[in-house]
């Protein structure tokens, strides 16, 4: 099977991709070979996705599966769908479990959950995406599948506030400053390991029977914020000093927290992955939090550079406690 990953190397995809070499997939990457990120076996295609003066090597190739982990908005869906109709077998979008409705009307999110987010540019561009392929799907016969990860971790901290791209929450752990964790921490939030997600996710490239649905692919575990940030804590080797922060506090005083609060992270979610499994006889996730949180670490401290304290989210994070301790 010939597949193409437009990415490939990023925190959800470089396990998708080490699993699709290991199970005998012919991997081609097209990048512009900037990420200093090397898996063996893969094939590689200079290019830039957004510059088609750049894909001639691109278009001498048909595939039996194109994946984009990239695209953002509808104007990318337009450029992959005139680039790969009638020249792939299987079109992969990387969607996002953000765009289910917000708030929710029922706790347990399936595939049928309506798409729906006003709150978060980001999650309003996906399901603009969605909309455009299901009509292509529908009208012109192009063969997608949807792909919706939730919070999935690997080289990243899988935390609301400080965390992500940034060490800068652990940093304050590790100096005894004060942390924030949004609502009372009881609500509920499952993060997904990238080796468990890629379990999910290479078992759908090439399934024609997955060729028009959408899925998504999480652990089951459950876990609360508390516990999310307890279990960071513990992995640091220290006691984290938490502070309860409502989250419309939080966005009150810095706006720029609303996208990943308000509008993602803020209530309890549950998923149900009956049809990943169902698609994917066998897909399991069976990295726990505390186990795939020391992973992270430890490839934090083999690349210290990765390490990024922003000092920017630092102040940020201290205009809310200033203006909560001030109540």
């Amino acid at each position: 099977m010939k597949v193409l990953f437009i990415g490939g190397t990023g925190n959800i995809s470089s396990a998708s991709s080490r699993l699709a070499v290991a199970r005998g997939i012919e991997l081609y990457h097209l990048n512009r070979g900037i990420n200093k990120v090397r898996i063996d076996g893969i094939k590689t295609i200079l290019g830039d996705i957004t510059k088609p003066d750049s894909l001639l090597e691109l278009e001498k190739h048909n595939w039996d599966v194109v994946v984009n982990w990239i695209a953002f908005t509808p104007e990318d869906i337009e450029r992959d769908i005139s680039l790969f109709k009638g020249k792939t077998k299987q079109y992969i979008f990387i969607s996002s479990a953000s765009c289910y409705q917000t708030p929710l009307r029922y706790p347990i999110i399936t595939e049928s959950t309506p798409l729906s987010n006003d709150l978060w540019d980001y999650s309003g561009q996906k399901i603009k995406c969605e909309d455009r392929l299901m009509i292509a799907f529908r009208e012109e016969g192009f063969p997608i599948t949807i792909v919706r990860p939730s919070l999935t971790y690997d080289t990243v901290i899988p935390i609301a506030i400080g965390g992500f791209k940034e060490y800068t929450t652990a940093d304050r752990i590790l100096n005894g400053k004060e942390i924030i964790i949004h609502g009372d921490g009881t609500s509920l939030w499952t993060v997904t390991h990238s080796e468990d997600f890629a379990k999910g996710f290479t078992g759908l490239l090439g399934l024609s029977t997955a060729i028009g649905h959408a899925f998504h692919i999480t652990s089951d575990e459950i876990l609360s914020w508390n516990m999310i940030y307890e279990i960071l804590a513990d992995s640091l080797g220290c006691k984290a000093k938490i502070v309860h922060i409502a989250s419309d506090f939080i966005c009150k005083i810095e706006p720029s927290y609303t996208g990943t609060l308000l509008a993602d992270k803020a209530e309890s979610v549950i998923f149900d992955n009956s049809k990943i499994k169902t698609f994917v006889p066998g897909y399991k996730a069976t990295i726990p939090f505390s186990e795939g949180i020391k992973k992270t670490l430890k490839w934090l401290d083999e690349n210290p550079h990765k390490k990024v304290v922003r000092e920017e989210e630092n102040r940020r994070i201290e205009n809310v406690l200033k203006a909560y301790h001030k109540l």
